[in-house]
């Protein structure tokens, strides 16, 4: 589902240059479940930034569910991005004036689906992760287990066939932490989702079908 070839990732100033990834040659498998690791500042965040076709690499080659990416800012390739992909990030990304049904909502305003097949899959989702009477909530009303719940619900809203996951479990409890985890799983074994998740929980990342490890943007196992 994802494959990266010499994958580099140079940010440049005027007065310095930092090489965020080095020559990174990953595959990833159709419903695979991949977990990534390192210490903070090592590449991790951009390396799914550059999957999710949110970053643009500095060099090498890259191919999504079978397409190979060459212009990041285009049309095409945000359309290829909401139908294809489904992102979850640590600090939830919520909208606190929405709805939880309505954030859920939000990547199907931009297709072709109308206002009733929305509720309806939104309601679907959150049925999914266990929110079926939170729908009306809004975000300020939910712990941060719930939120997390609703982020998940938005990203599969689309049926996308790649979840992204970038610390999903990082600012929740143990508890909460292994509840997202079970619903991931679930997502993976019974849907068939391909997820790649960073991570710095070890505890999690086992968990995990596979664990790749980055370390000065160098994959490292």
């Amino acid at each position: 589902m994802i494959k990266l070839e010499n994958i580099n990732k140079v940010y440049r100033t005027d007065t310095i240059e930092t090489l965020a990834l080095n020559t990174i040659n990953l595959a990833v498998a159709q419903g695979e479940f991949l977990s990534i690791m390192g210490p903070s500042g090592c590449g991790k965040s951009t390396l799914l930034n550059i999957m999710g076709l949110i970053d643009e690499p500095s060099g090498g080659r890259i191919e999504v569910a079978g397409q190979v990416v060459a212009n990041y800012n285009s049309k095409a390739t945000a359309r290829f991005r909401n139908q294809h992909l489904g992102f979850i990030f640590q600090s939830f990304h919520l909208i606190n004036d929405l709805s939880v049904i309505d954030n859920v909502e939000l990547p199907l305003l931009y297709r072709q689906v109308s206002g009733k097949e929305r509720r309806q899959l939104a309601q679907v989702a959150l049925e999914q992760v266990g929110l079926k009477n939170r729908m009306s909530h809004f975000p300020g009303q939910l712990s941060g287990g719930q939120k997390q719940r609703v982020a998940i619900a938005r990203s599969i809203v689309g049926r996308p066939n790649i979840i992204l996951a970038d610390e999903p479990t990082g600012n929740l409890d143990s508890v909460m932490g292994n509840e997202i985890m079970d619903i991931l799983l679930r997502l993976n074994a019974e849907d068939g989702a391909t997820i790649v998740m960073v991570t710095h929980d070890e505890s999690m990342a086992r968990r995990t079908h596979r664990l790749v490890r980055l370390f000065d943007g160098s994959q490292v196992q």
